[in-house]
């Protein structure tokens, strides 16, 4: 995995977009050393996101279990102030 600082990704922003659109080579952005973000294809980004979706269900699958008594939606928005 390419790192390469915030000025210099500034300089090369379109090469930096194109290797990691068509090459698939993520890129980390640093400043002053420490690492900062990373720049990754839309198809990783899907994919990360799945994997998000699916540890979330697989999570409230494990809460369902537990036991405790039930309770509605609505009482769950206002304990939880939404």
């Amino acid at each position: 995995m390419d790192k390469i600082t915030t000025a210099d990704a500034r300089k090369n922003l379109a090469e930096i977009i194109n290797q990691v659109a068509y090459g698939k080579e993520p890129v980390v952005l640093t400043r002053r050393g420490k690492e900062l973000a990373a720049l990754v294809s839309i198809e990783d980004l899907i994919l990360l996101q799945k994997l998000e979706d699916q540890i979330d269900i697989h999570d409230a699958w494990k809460a369902k279990e537990e036991p405790g008594e039930d309770i509605s939606w609505s009482a769950l928005r206002k304990e939880l102030d939404l």
